[in-house]
């Protein structure tokens, strides 16, 4: 819904005012770790209501806020910025991780109440026995593991799909309850037996349940009734993925993708409010690419150039610690990404990563056997057999950490960022010189019609 509203913020010195506001979905253009934590928190503070709408604990953010860091996994980042934040319905919800997770937040000098978050009262839960079975299986699987992050979060969506999933409003009704358990264990007590882990203890799986129930039911709200009141009172909506496309269940390098959509048309379903709700669709790309995990990377590198930009990008997940496998930035992926999110503009980050590097080079097809491509091939075998077709271009010396302006960057980071938009096929609306939340350049407004 779109509403005047006398809004403004300064970039690189530059008063920019905008009307006519809309809703701005945040979406990662990679294999996710793009840096959609701090655009998320620097939109958030323009947005009205924050909202999470897939994934679960296994993704990360890092915000960073006058010197001071935060690592969300299930909170929304709207909650730095005292913004109603809500996790939907397409979230895959540990209690005890959420738990958790708020006291981290607390003790860094944030309060967490159940006026500034808001969750869904029809999502599902993440209980112990998901995370016991996802570990489990990543063990049996050997060298064709996918790499989970172990969470549970793959086995609770499949409960999900499979319609015995305990959900938080199940947690009202413990008379109820004890058969939507006891149809839930016939199915993992039969996985957990071929798996060699022992039968699962119902009345101890009940007792954790209402012990923690009236605590997370003190959040539990119908998301879409508040997000549609929201929607009619002109509030503007952030709607924040996790992950990133290239992870998408369904147009992700399966099988080594995530358990839930992760694309710009989930924020819909995820949210319960309607596709046209989602609003301008930014996607957040990072200078170069990088992965975790299992899966296929065609511009992959194995050299001194992949472990300096690991070492200066801090390639680190932030929820798991593991490292990120690094690479030239892939332009085909990109503008794949484009496409199946409707992409309206992206975001650009840790191009500061890049300072320094004599040579840069961007992927733009692959050779398959004797064919050029312009897009990921969905077979395991082709992908895995893709030649990256790389364009050269000449890096830059100076330093373009802390930049504010376009003005700030050396003429070569110019060139490089105006041929990733040609070869993407979309605009950068804001480009991101450090963590710190004011370092960003704002080149189209996302949040304006």
């Amino acid at each position: 819904m779109n509403v005047t509203h006398p809004d403004e913020i300064l970039s690189g010195g530059v008063l920019l005012r905008s009307k006519n506001l809309a809703n701005v979905t945040v979406v990662g253009a990679q294999w996710g770790d793009e840096g959609k934590g701090k655009l998320v928190d620097w939109l958030s503070n323009r947005a009205d209501v924050v909202v999470r709408f897939q994934g679960g604990h296994n993704a990360g953010h890092t915000l960073v806020v006058d010197g001071k860091v935060y690592k969300l996994s299930l909170l929304p980042s709207g909650v730095v910025q005292g913004k109603l934040s809500v996790i939907g319905n397409g979230v895959v919800v540990d209690p005890w991780a959420l738990f958790d997770e708020i006291g981290r937040v607390e003790a860094q000098g944030l309060s967490i109440t159940p006026d500034l978050l808001v969750l869904a009262d029809n999502a599902c839960l993440i209980l112990p026995i998901h995370r016991e079975l996802d570990t489990a299986r990543e063990a049996a699987a050997g060298a064709g593991k996918i790499g989970t992050t172990g969470r549970g979060i793959g086995p609770a969506y499949e409960d999900k799909v499979g319609r015995r999933a305990i959900r938080v409003a199940d947690l009202e009704d413990f008379d109820g309850l004890d058969a939507k358990i006891e149809r839930l264990l016939t199915h993992h007590n039969a996985l957990r037996k071929g798996l060699g882990l022992a039968e699962v203890n119902t009345a101890s799986l009940i007792a954790e349940l209402k012990a923690i129930a009236p605590r997370l039911l003190a959040f539990a709200k119908p998301v879409w009734y508040v997000l549609d009141k929201a929607k009619s009172e002109g509030k503007r909506i952030l709607f924040e993925g996790a992950q990133g496309a290239l992870l998408d269940i369904d147009h992700g390098t399966y099988p080594f993708v995530t358990s839930s959509n992760t694309v710009a048309g989930q924020a819909a379903a995820g949210s319960g409010m309607g596709p046209r709700s989602v609003g301008y669709v930014l996607g957040i790309l990072k200078a170069y690419t990088t992965r975790v995990g299992s899966g296929p990377f065609p511009t992959e590198l194995f050299d001194d150039i992949g472990e300096r930009i690991s070492r200066v990008g801090h390639e680190f997940g932030t929820v798991t610690g593991r490292a990120r496998r690094c690479g030239w930035l892939d332009a085909v992926l990109a503008r794949q990404s484009i496409a199946i999110n409707g992409i309206d503009g992206v975001a650009l980050t840790k191009l500061d990563v890049l300072d320094g590097i004599e040579t840069l080079k961007i992927c733009v097809g692959y050779k398959v056997g004797d064919k050029v491509l312009d897009y990921l091939p969905a077979g395991f075998k082709a992908q895995a057999g893709i030649e990256p077709v790389y364009e050269e271009l000449e890096g830059w010396t100076e330093s373009t950490q802390g930049a504010r302006s376009w003005k700030d960057l050396p003429g070569n980071a110019v060139k490089y960022v105006r041929r990733i938009e040609e070869l993407i096929g979309a605009p950068v609306a804001l480009l991101s010189t450090s963590p710190e939340r004011e370092d960003t350049i704002l080149m189209r407004d996302p949040f304006a019609d």
